[in-house]
């Protein structure tokens, strides 16, 4: 299956990213991508006052994205927010295109590094899956990568990869981290993981996340396959979906768990 990792900078505006969007799954259609994968917060960048914008999963945002996907014949995924109660908002992943509709909102909500992002966010409480062509995609976000049981229950829910969409925090060692925890989950569930941040902005950053670029793919082995540097960039990956049961059938790492230990 070729996927396409779309590594743009999205703004504060929704209408201007869903161009954005639109333009960018034309090229991956262009280029033959069955997938197309968006950042975390492509409806809205953070910093940006969430809850006005939030829309529901049948709003007129997500509608946009439904009918780009239709028009290329392509499954998006797309980082966006819906309205949640008290005044938050969900960290929401839209999936959407032929024979495919599903949303997953983000379960592990980044309180690190000085942000906060459970003052304005619900978490999510389910793991989403999505079949393209009879292959099981997993849908995570962001802080999520750093939590390696729930890439382990994507692999028990038949998943063969991780979506992974980010906007992740600039600072020292951020980028080490980011390509060392990609490449760990990946190992730890022994399935590809396709990981997409936003592209490095090109002003200063600020408090709130936005994105230090370096989206990569990486097989079930734990190897880089594709990676792509900061600025914006469509990067394109084949997922090999029977390399997965061969590394499996290698690398026991599932089938050699021991979770009553620690419970």
């Amino acid at each position: 299956m070729r996927i396409a990792l779309s590594q743009l900078t999205t703004g504060p505006d929704p209408e201007k990213n869903l161009g954005l969007i639109g333009e960018w799954t034309r090229r991956a259609a262009d280029d033959g991508a069955r997938v197309v994968v968006f950042p975390e917060a492509a409806m809205a960048c953070f910093g940006t006052r969430l809850a006005p914008l939030a829309e529901p999963l049948d709003g007129r945002w997500a509608d946009g994205v439904r009918e780009i996907a239709a028009a290329t014949g392509t499954v998006v995924v797309a980082g966006m927010f819906t309205p949640a109660p008290e005044g938050r908002v969900t960290n929401t992943l839209l999936a959407t295109g032929p024979g495919v509709e599903a949303s997953y909102d983000k379960i592990h909500l980044y309180d690190a590094f000085g942000f906060r992002e459970s003052a304005t966010v619900e978490p999510g409480s389910r793991i989403v899956t999505v079949d393209v062509d009879g292959v099981r995609l997993a849908l995570a976000t962001c802080y999520d990568v750093r939590f390696p049981e729930l890439f382990r229950a994507h692999a028990d829910a038949g998943a063969v990869a991780t979506l992974l969409a980010a906007s992740w925090g600039a600072g020292p060692g951020k980028l080490d981290q980011w390509e060392l925890l990609v490449r760990a989950r990946a190992l730890d569930a022994t399935l590809w993981v396709a990981a997409v941040d936003q592209a490095e902005p090109e002003g200063p950053a600020g408090t709130a996340p936005t994105g230090i670029g370096h989206s990569l793919v990486v097989g079930p082995d734990g190897t880089v396959r594709e990676r792509a540097r900061a600025r914006p960039e469509l990067l394109l990956a084949e997922l090999d979906a029977d390399e997965v049961a061969s590394v499996r059938e290698r690398t026991s790492v599932l089938a050699n768990r021991r979770p009553e230990l620690w419970r």
